[in-house]
């Protein structure tokens, strides 16, 4: 499924510079349609394994056509995406980026943003995650249609992870003036802002830093905007003692810090550790390294 190796010196150096790396091609366009073609069922409650995702943002006859619709952790709930989203090359990209001994799963998201749908606001993905020890993620944001300008592709602020951190975004989900919060955190940084539009083809993508100032227009062509994000943390993570996070707190167990791999399972670690379940989970001649 995946093309990528290993990052290189390079690669890392333009990661740290930059907040964000591009990759034209991360796995096969194939695996890309694959992936694609479960949206349609994800977002139809018809799930594989039988279990709710931990988010579901979007339901048929409930929610406006023109949102951007969002499940979290489909991979409890659907076997190909978990073995897109839970994949050891995503780990060891993430690890290696980030600079920690390893990467588990914080959670994936599944995006789909259909033609005419309406912007995401500009965040930074580190501002949720203060009930993690590090509170930090590196993020790989896989695009499975081809991605343009005006499909309201993901865009990223060159160096905004180095502004220090934001408060969460007042409204994420089609706010009036998408960047204006981010333009905000330039002005207090006291930086003009370089926003940079990803373009690349299906199963392209970019890994991100966890501080990097990212969001999307409205997609204004006739065509989907489909994506599949991976938000890792370090291997090491632990809950904070005291700091809840209202949905993934539910996971802690009582008396410990510690993180359960049931619910967050390492994917990859310098010493070849990964959560045992996995293979079992993700299926028999699965494609665990290709």
């Amino acid at each position: 499924m995946f093309l990528i190796e290993e990052p290189g010196f390079s690669d890392i150096e333009r990661f740290r510079r930059d907040g964000f790396l591009v990759v034209e091609r991360l796995i096969e366009p194939e695996a890309a349609a694959r992936l694609a073609a479960r949206f349609g069922p994800l977002f139809r409650g018809e799930f594989e394994t039988g279990l709710y995702p931990d988010e579901w943002n979007w339901r048929e006859g409930r929610d406006a056509d023109d949102l951007t619709r969002q499940i979290c952790n489909a991979w409890k709930s659907d076997r190909q995406v978990a073995r897109a989203v839970l994949h050891p090359r995503v780990g060891l990209w993430c690890a290696r980026l980030a600079g920690w001994p390893g990467a588990r799963i914080n959670q994936d998201n599944v995006l789909w943003k259909p033609p005419g749908a309406r912007p995401l606001g500009f965040h930074q993905d580190d501002s949720y995650q203060q009930w993690v020890v590090p509170p930090e993620m590196c993020s790989c944001w896989i695009a499975l249609d081809a991605t343009s300008a005006a499909g309201g592709t993901i865009e990223y602020v060159l160096g905004s992870h180095r502004w220090g951190l934001a408060p969460p975004a007042s409204q994420f989900h089609a706010p009036d003036d998408y960047k204006r919060e981010m333009h905000e955190a330039a002005a207090r940084a006291g930086v003009v802002p370089e926003v940079v539009r990803i373009e690349v083809p299906a199963g392209g993508g970019v890994f991100h830093h966890g501080r990097t100032f990212h969001g999307s227009g409205t997609n204004c062509t006739a065509a989907p905007r489909r994506a599949l994000v991976s938000h890792c943390m370090s291997s090491e993570a632990r809950y904070h003692r005291t700091n809840t996070g209202y949905i993934y707190g539910r996971y802690k167990r009582a008396g410990s810090t510690e993180m359960d791999e049931s619910f967050f399972p390492v994917l990859w670690t310098e010493n070849g550790y990964r959560s045992a379940f996995l293979d079992d989970y993700l299926g028999a001649g699965h494609d665990a390294e290709g």
